[in-house]
């Protein structure tokens, strides 16, 4: 198939206008760059809902080695220590060109900058933005700089799909308007950096926006990118529950300067969890939390007193987000559920953001550095982006081919229908993924979850946005069935244990598939032995 339109973005085209997109185009605006932004590039990704800020050793108590100590140690074993002590002894050069940037950071009465802490972190390191607006005006402000620059071209309403290859080498990608009628544009380049956010959307209950919906993982994955540890999916603690999808986050902060979780008898339970309680890591406080939801029906964040009192001040945010809600936090506590926030797995990249595929560079979200390990430190996220994002920027400046490849092969997949016309389908996905492969799994799950998959596969043929779902979450179901141990966010009930060794997981499309296949090869197995012998009840 021919495309449509063809667009030579020539040097520089970067696929997303998140974090890491804009400060990856801002890093490299020295030269031509050409920055997709589907949504726009104010509130069409995650990082504009992002609340805590960015973590950086910069206080008189701190040291890049106990940050570094503590990436390490809630990454459960999985972290690559040469990445979190990059990440760490980086954040005060990264953190300084935002400040210089303009972003309007917390100062305290010294006129320095404020910093707060969050779970797991050993000391208060987490710098950010008008109260629990970090996200929001930090993407308004590198927003307004990438507009206004002359070598940033911004193209907005494309959404891109797929990766085109030249003889093994990424030269663009094909994108759709999502307008009638269908049609495909080409929009080539000498580099490509994917940086268009994560997976949250593939699950019914998350805090990201429809556009974190696995497509950049899916791209990489479609063309044989290696692919990292795709089921560590980390599920935030605390997305308040019932006011709307995505669900708003009730910040970690929060638990920081004192609010206790309860459950539906008004009683404070994570001491029984974790000597760290409320400030426990991530993945231990969602388990808990998820726990007592099964036990007694509910769980909410109790800030009744000072907090509450402070609110409008000092959490703006979820001020707001309890007002719209009708929840009045001075009276009771605020209703919250665990959600799918981030993706530690990703597009496998090196140190300088490359992945597997010439010509391609992935960054944020979307990536695996080894950073996160099995779960993420809170605020370590918008410090990835930032980090990575000028390392990419480093290493295409001097690894650019001199010229654009003009000849790619077809996309094998093609715009036919609408987002409209497939969302029943993607419903059934994201309820899938939420029941079979959340916060607590089982084989029987995600054995059940890739029939699922199959079928809407078949559903998804020719469909790109639906084809990329369904994609992302057979990688992740995959590896999630691979790792027969529980680490990290990745909860197995039917092998609650560590393996001894902790080992990263990696693998390709192909391995997915061939790993699907066996499973369900085995259930059928077992349910044809059922009949024949007259033993169990079989699957409806």
């Amino acid at each position: 198939m021919t495309p449509a339109n063809i667009i030579d973005a020539g040097d520089v085209l970067v696929v997303g206008a998140g974090l890491a997109g804009l400060y990856t185009a801002l890093k490299l605006s020295h030269r031509p760059v050409t920055l997709i932004a589907s949504a726009g590039t104010h509130k069409g990704s995650s990082s504009f809902w992002a609340q805590g800020g960015i973590a950086a050793a910069i206080g008189a108590d701190d040291s890049p080695d106990l940050h570094t100590e503590d990436t390490i140690r809630a990454g459960d074993g999985l972290v690559d220590e040469t990445i979190a002590a990059l990440l760490a002894h980086n954040a005060a050069d990264r953190l300084k060109d935002l400040v210089d940037f303009g972003v309007p950071f917390n100062k305290d009465l010294n006129g320095g900058l404020a910093l707060g802490r969050e779970a797991a972190h050993q000391r208060n390191r987490i710098a950010g933005v008008s109260g629990d607006r970090a996200g929001r005006e930090i993407m308004k402000c590198l927003g307004q700089l990438a507009e206004s620059s002359p070598s940033i071209n911004v193209l907005g309403g494309f959404i891109a799909y797929e990766l085109a290859i030249e003889d093994g080498r990424v030269v663009g990608v094909f994108a759709d308007t999502g307008k009638h009628p269908f049609g495909t544009t080409l929009i080539k380049a000498r580099a490509v950096i994917l940086a268009c956010g994560g997976s949250g959307y593939l699950y019914a209950t998350t805090t990201n926006p429809q556009f974190a919906n696995g497509a950049a993982l899916a791209m990489a994955a479609r063309a044989g990118a290696s692919i990292a540890d795709p089921e560590f999916v980390q599920f935030h603690p605390t997305a308040i529950h019932g006011m709307g999808d995505p669900a708003p986050l009730a910040t970690e902060a929060l638990r920081g300067v004192g609010a206790r979780l309860i459950n539906a008898r008004g009683e404070a339970f994570m001491s029984a969890y974790h000597d760290e309680a409320e400030m426990a890591p991530r993945d231990i406080v969602a388990r808990a939390v998820f726990d007592e939801i099964q036990k007694t029906g509910s769980v909410g964040l109790d800030l009744r007193g000072q907090i509450a009192e402070t609110l409008d001040e000092k959490f703006p945010t979820v001020a707001d987000y309890c007002k719209k809600g009708g929840v009045d936090p001075r009276v009771s506590p605020i209703p919250v559920a665990p959600a799918a926030h981030y993706h530690m797995g990703g597009i496998k990249v090196d140190q300088n953001g490359r992945t597997s595929l010439p010509g391609l560079w992935a960054c944020g979200e979307c990536a695996s550095t080894g950073a996160h390990g099995a779960n993420r430190l809170a605020s370590n996220s918008l410090l990835e982006a930032l980090v990575f994002g000028a390392r990419i920027a480093e290493h295409i400046d001097f690894t650019v081919p001199v010229r654009a490849a003009s000849s790619p092969q077809p996309p094998m997949l093609a715009p036919s229908t609408t987002i409209q016309q497939v969302m029943p389908a993607m419903q059934k996905l994201r309820d899938c993924m939420a029941r079979h492969v959340g916060v607590v799994r089982t084989r029987e799950g995600l054995e059940e979850a890739f029939m699922q998959l199959f079928r809407l596969e078949r559903i998804a043929s020719g469909t790109p946005d639906l084809s990329n779902m369904v994609l992302t979450a057979l990688m992740i179901t995959a590896a999630a069935y691979e790792r027969e141990e529980s680490r990290g966010s990745h909860f197995r009930s039917d092998y609650p244990n560590k393996h001894a060794i902790a080992e990263r997981s990696t693998l390709t499309l192909d391995d997915a598939r061939a790993i699907a296949s066996q499973a369900c090869t085995i259930d059928h197995d077992a349910e044809q032995h059922q009949k024949e012998t007259g033993t169990g009840q079989l699957m409806a």
